[in-house]
């Protein structure tokens, strides 16, 4: 379980790649440097997409975890 301070939920269940790669580029602003994002997602592919997208826009995947078909990612701003 995670033990991350979320500034931010996205509730993204349902979009399929890559729209959720897509939100969290449109929301990363929306929160202050420092803070965290926690993203819910269906999308299998966002296991991957996530940190290869964190590493090009330099921000960190904190974590993910799945459960009950969702899958949380928690990222964190850096920039």
């Amino acid at each position: 379980m995670s033990e991350h301070t979320v500034s931010k939920v996205l509730d993204l269940k349902g979009l399929p790649c890559p729209m959720p790669v897509v939100k969290i580029s449109q929301e990363i602003n929306s929160v202050g440097v420092g803070e965290v994002i926690e993203v819910h997602t269906t999308d299998p592919g966002s296991l991957s997409d996530f940190p290869a997208w964190a590493k090009t826009t330099g921000n960190e995947v904190l974590e993910s975890e799945q459960g009950n078909g969702v899958i949380k990612i928690f990222v964190k701003r850096l920039k």
